[in-house]
């Protein structure tokens, strides 16, 4: 701080100015801040899309002046990444650690349609996001985020793998995992909360409507 500055501070009792760039100390923490900017900007790019909304509707919604709106983001685009991010890595993990688990291929095949399904009702703005504005990102973001995508898919392609390597699914083909995913995915078109449904009974649905179609027949489900 300058020499002026601090006579300001001491001599007068005035306070220091404080820092520029820095949102007011008064608002919030920084990490209850950012955690509004994030929340603001899913509601947002869920209603209007990406390329629909503007950062300074990010700013009001979510009550943050434009100067500590700037300190807490980069920029739109970087938000985007990080709600998709942050939503896929959700993804990731569980369907590593079912992939990874000792349970036979259809047991986990199940496992998996239960926590995308789950993970997807839970964060259906996020996964609406996505499926309309992914490629927003560019450059090394949007390799990242495909990069991410592609692991969970192969999560997926490995259970289906082992399952036809053991005689317990039809076919390992890479269309039906890709299908598999895709209809999951629409689930949050269409999911309501007082649809008469909870997540699980859905999950359970979808799963023994799946699996009759690609488990062998001598195969207990």
């Amino acid at each position: 701080m300058s020499t002026a500055s601090r006579g300001l501070g001491g001599d007068t009792g005035v306070a220091p100015a404080r820092r520029r760039g820095r949102p007011p100390a008064a608002e919030s923490t920084a990490g209850d801040t950012r955690g509004r900017i994030m929340r603001a900007a899913v509601e947002l790019f869920a209603e209007k899309g990406f390329h629909g909304t503007g950062v300074a509707e990010i700013g009001d919604r979510a009550d943050v002046q434009r100067g500590a709106l700037y300190y807490h983001i980069g920029s739109k685009e970087e938000l985007l990444w990080q709600i998709l991010h942050d939503y896929i890595q959700l993804m990731l993990v569980d369907a590593e650690r079912i992939a990874a688990s000792a349970d036979d291929p259809v047991t986990k095949l199940r496992k998996l349609i239960h926590s995308h399904v789950g993970l997807i009702i839970d964060h259906r703005r996020e996964v609406a996001i996505q499926l309309r504005d992914v490629t927003a990102l560019t450059g090394e973001r949007g390799a990242q985020l495909q990069e991410l995508r592609d692991r969970v898919q192969h999560c997926w392609q490995r259970v289906i793998d082992a399952g036809h390597a053991d005689g317990s699914l039809r076919t390992d083909d890479h269309v039906i995992t890709n299908s598999v995913l895709g209809m999951l995915n629409m689930v949050t078109f269409w999911y309501r909360p007082h649809g008469g449904r909870t997540p699980a009974e859905i999950a359970d649905l979808l799963a023994t409507t799946l699996l009759d179609g690609v488990v062998t027949h001598h195969t207990k489900g």
